[in-house]
Formats: structure tokens, sequence, C-alpha cells
């Protein structure tokens, strides 16, 4: 039998736009305080999360979007739920037919009007002027004077002004309407659509309480049916009883009364909103993380609890075909050499996406995942700030001092720097790294750090395990197989790589002769070494 669109999309990447100024609106004003860590806007963009999320959100609504984005952001404090979660995601991929149900209502809410629900329960609502207790008067006198028309036509000069008065203030609410248009029709449509979920008994564990919410919105659905009525209004004859509609609304203020009306109402029922929100967002969320799973080859569901980190085949998710590695922390940081595009970077942040998305969707992109529950923090793309005249190396010291500032907490971290104080001269590059990477993997704290600084590997093996990622130089070419292998790198290619690139031959020949007097001169007294 031949599958539906709608379920060959399972297991794919979405192929769309993603706007994130309103994926992210949920998440930037949401109250995470409670959470085990907000992963920051620095970590984000070091491990290049924005387009991770491109690739991992499979969800169908703008709810489930802004939902899982939040998810990937935030990093709980319990798990209590997984199991559940974990049930619903193993239905999802096993039940086609209640794959499809599911998908069908989400799909409800992916119009970019869904984007704005969030804003009825975490932005502040407008409020009424002050001149606004005039309007229900308004409304009564044209009410009134439309009705004793009837029977004097001389009444038309008290009918015509309050009319002209009426629409300028309704004209002048226009404004405000256009705000709340997206969102109120969108809030009755995911109402339903939690009420329809509720029934299955499975969705009904993630929130039992969830009728209370509900029903306060039916408190407040029929004055919001007149603001989803205009948005429906398509074809001549419709927009023909729309202007008999607008000239009612206007003699009789109805929108402007109404909107005032339903927003207080509304500034009143946040937490049910809010309810309604994460109970169809969580679904989405879940569904999204079936299809992921569905479309990957390898993955695994971690296992958190111990104090190290083993991984089997871990893989860095945007590379096709991207080659595995594994490892043993053994209860020590990981200290990387090797040369530029050898893998060192993609592999720290391999970790680093790994371990947030093992925290956050219980999903690793690798065979099998041991790791601690830790906070990840990160020093891998720094820049200059010329705006505020801050140099590469003060971007760096900033950014590392926030590291050792949340190293000495009771609760554990994971470090991901890269070639850490690339920005200052050698002698103080190593003697202020070593000093720092010894300090950062005190307190169960983790730390992936990539270096160029050979030296390094003999003043942090007490605490560091040694790894190298290195290439291979044959003829006129140089061939990486990214693969991670123990111990320091040994062989340097650096003055070779340059040779292959037609360097002139007198460079070639000085740069040679410079790395054998320093490394003379190095055995000879190899203070580098005592630092």
């Amino acid at each position: 039998m031949k599958k539906s669109n709608q379920n060959l999309a399972f297991g794919k990447t979405k192929d769309e736009y993603f706007n994130f100024t309103l994926i992210e609106k949920y998440f930037r004003n949401k109250d995470n305080s409670e959470a085990f860590q907000v992963i920051s806007d620095k970590t984000c963009n070091d491990l290049d999360l924005q387009e991770v999320f491109m690739f991992l959100d499979r969800t169908n609504s703008k709810v489930g979007q802004q939902f899982l984005y939040n998810k990937l952001r935030a990093i709980p404090n319990d798990s209590v739920k997984n199991e559940l979660f974990e049930q619903i995601i193993q239905r999802f991929i096993d039940n086609e037919e209640f794959r499809s149900k599911t998908q069908k209502q989400l799909s409800k809410l992916s119009n970019d009007s869904a984007y704005y629900i969030s804003s009825l329960f975490q932005e502040e609502h407008l409020k009424q002027p002050k001149w606004f207790f005039i309007a229900p008067m308004l409304s009564f006198a044209s009410l009134i004077s439309l009705l004793l028309l009837l029977f004097n036509t001389k009444l038309l000069f008290i009918v015509l002004p309050l009319f002209i008065i009426n629409m300028v203030v309704h004209f002048w609410n226009k404004r405000n309407l256009n705000i709340y248009a997206l969102s109120f029709p969108q809030l009755l449509k995911i109402k339903n659509i939690a009420s329809l979920f509720y029934k299955d008994s499975l969705f009904k564990s993630i929130n039992p309480q969830l009728p209370e919410s509900i029903a306060i919105l039916n408190q407040v659905r029929n004055r919001m049916l007149l603001f989803q009525m205009e948005g429906k209004i398509k074809g001549d004859i419709q927009i023909f009883i729309w202007y008999g509609v607008e000239i009612i609304k206007i003699c009789l203020l109805l929108e402007p009364i109404l909107l005032f009306a339903v927003l207080r109402r509304i500034n009143t029922k946040r937490k049910a909103i809010e309810a309604v929100y994460t109970f169809v967002g969580q679904i989405d969320a879940l569904y999204s993380v079936a299809s992921l799973r569905t479309g990957l080859e390898t993955y695994c569901l971690p296992k958190i609890g111990n104090h190290k980190i083993q991984v089997k085949n871990i893989y860095h998710p945007l590379i096709n075909n991207c080659i595995t590695n594994s490892l043993d922390t053994l209860n020590k940081s990981i200290l990387l050499t090797g040369s530029n595009m050898s893998g060192k970077t993609t592999f720290i942040r391999s970790v680093g996406i790994n371990m947030i998305m093992g925290l956050t969707l219980n999903t690793c992109f690798a065979k099998s995942m041991q790791m601690p529950k830790c906070k990840v923090y990160s020093a891998i793309r720094i820049s200059d700030d010329l705006l505020n005249d801050k140099s590469y190396y003060f971007e760096e010291v900033i950014t590392i001092k926030k590291m050792i500032d949340k190293s000495t907490t009771d609760l554990p971290c994971l470090f991901l720097l890269d070639e850490i104080f690339k920005g200052t001269n050698t002698v103080e590059r190593i003697s202020a790294a070593k000093a720092i990477l010894s300090s950062l993997a005190t307190n169960n704290n983790i730390v992936f750090v990539s270096t160029h600084d050979i030296e390094l590997t003999d003043m942090l093996t007490d605490t560091y395990e040694l790894y190298h990622f290195s290439e291979i130089v044959n003829n006129n070419n140089v061939d990486f197989d990214y693969k991670l292998k123990e111990g320091r790198l040994k062989k340097r290619n650096a003055i070779r790589i340059l040779q292959l690139n037609d360097y002139p031959q007198n460079i070639i020949n000085e740069a040679i002769n410079i790395a054998q007097k320093l490394d003379a001169q190095k055995q000879v007294n190899p203070s580098l070494e005592k630092v």
C-alpha cells in the first residue's frame, strides 16, 4: 500500500526556512531559572546548535518547534518523565496510524501565526486607555439611537455623529487588534487539539490536570470567536457580508470592547494557556524525537550518572558519513594535539553536542554513551569585539574566567576549549594554560581541550589523558583519517605541508633550520617544560 505524503516525511529532515527570531521567542521569554542549566548563547554558537536544531527538528507545528528549541537549550533538573516519554516515542515509531492522526492535528498549528500563542501567557498585554470608559456609553447610545431611528428619521442627525466618533475609535483599535489577530484564533485551535489529544490514555499521563486548564479557556472561547471569523473571510459574497458586519461592529464598538474584555480575562488565565501550550508542544517534540531516531542509522539512549565520559562510535550529526570515534575518559580530562583540519575541534564539538542531546532529548549520536550529569561551557569560537574595543585575547580571558568561576561549584562541569590562549606569546600562553587547565580539571569536572603546544602534554599527565589526530603526508598529498589516537602527536608536518603547497624553497629551508635550532636549544635548556 502506498504511504501518504505526511508519513513519507517521517524520519526525514525539513526543507523549509527557519525563522529563529520566532522559534526562540518562547525560549527567550520563558523563566528557566529552575532548570539544571540554560545553555548560553556563547556555547550555542560554539557548538553550532542552531544548525544542529535544523537537523533534528521534525516537528509539525510552530508550537512544537518552539517547545523543542527550548528543550534543547534548557537542561532539566530531573528526568522523572523519561519513561513515559520513551513510551510515547516508541509508539510513534511503531504505530503509523497513531502517528498519522497526531501529525494531522499538529499540522493545524503549522502557520506562522501559531508562534504568537506563547505571547498570550509570556508577555504584557495591552491595557485600555483611561478614556476608554466612554466606549460602552458610545456603544449603548448608538444602539438606542438606531432603534429610535426606526420611529423618527430626524434622529439621523444624532446617529451620524455617533457613527463617525465610533468609526474613529474602531479604526484606532485596529492597530491593537492586529497584535492579537494572529494569536487569538490559534489559541482556540490549540485548545481544541489539546482536548482531542487528552482522550488518548498515554497522552493523558503527560498532564492529568489538563481538563481544568481547558475548562478555563472555554470561558473566553465565545468572546474570541469574533476575531477568528475575520481571518476566515474569502470570496466576493463573504466580503460583502464582511462589510455589513463591519458596519455593525463600528456602530456598537464591538471590537475594542470585546478586545479589552478578552485581554482582561486572558491576563488571569496565563497558567491555563501555558499548560495547554506545553501539553501540545511536548507531544510534538516527542514526535520529532521519534522521527529523528527513525532517520538515523546509529543512535543510543545515554546512561547518565557516573563521573566519566565513555562513548563508542560517537559522531557529529551535521557531517555526512562522519568518521566515528570511541573514548573512555577513565576519570580524567582529555588533551588533544594534532595539526589544523585533522579533526580536533570537530571531535570536541561532537562531545559537547552529544552531552547536551543526551541530557535534553535522551538521544545521542553514538552507538553507546555513558556520561555524568554536568553543565556544559565552551571557549571554541572567540573573536575580537571591535565595537567595544576588546582584543581576541581579552575576550578569551573573560570567557575562561567565567569557566574558572563555574569550576569551583559543587555541580560537575564539562569544559570545552580549542587552542587555549592562542592570542598571546608562547611562554606566557603555556604557563597560563597549564595553571588554568589543572584548575579546571578539579571537583569532578571534565575538560576537553586542544592545543598545538606539545609542552603541555608533559605538564598535564597527572590529570589529563593524551590523545591526538594526525594526517598522512604522501608525495604531493595530505590525507586525514580523522581517527582519534592515544598518546601525544609525535610527528610535525606543518613545514612539509607548506612545501606541498609550493612555498619558495628558501622559505622552506630557513624554516627547517630554525626548527632544528629550537629543538636543539630545548634539549640543552628545557625551561619551557619546567614552567
